[in-house]
């Protein structure tokens, strides 16, 4: 019977680790599997990533262009006039957008913009909105949070 006590590879699936530098009899003395001098067979020594012979790096060939913030925050834009789909007296906030499509989930901030018009009073909870879009919904009778 088979158990864990018993368990052992199939016949010819493995094989004995390589042990260098144990002397000429081993097969694998002297310089070790290393060659002859060179980068390589130098302790410390092995390319390194992205090293092409002494040709000048893919890294370094292609141009770099502008500046990449790395505090930049990435809005999903919605206008006032994608509102007009919810029913009047709810509230839209970043879950509500995207679950009805009009924000990718990959945004974690939502600007709210004041193109088109409303017509529902709604509450919204957003990180971000233009004064024109403030206008419009309290204009109709809306409500803003956050």
């Amino acid at each position: 019977m088979l158990s864990l006590s018993n368990l052992s590879p199939n016949p010819g699936s493995s094989r004995p680790r390589k042990r260098i530098g144990r002397g000429p009899g081993s097969g694998h003395g002297k310089t070790a599997t290393r060659g002859h001098k060179g980068f390589k067979a130098r302790s410390g020594g092995g390319i390194k990533v992205g090293f092409e012979g002494g040709q000048m790096p893919l890294q370094r060939r292609i141009p770099k262009r502008g500046f990449n913030n790395p505090f930049r925050q990435e809005f999903g834009v919605v206008n006032v006039s994608a509102l007009e789909k919810f029913d009047s007296g709810v509230r839209v906030d970043r879950q509500t957008l995207v679950d009805a499509g009009l924000v990718s989930k990959k945004y974690e901030l939502v600007k709210l913009l004041g193109d088109g018009e409303l017509t529902k009073s709604l509450t919204v909870v957003v990180d971000k909105l233009s004064e024109s879009a403030r206008r419009k919904i309290e204009a109709v009778g809306g409500k803003i949070e956050g």
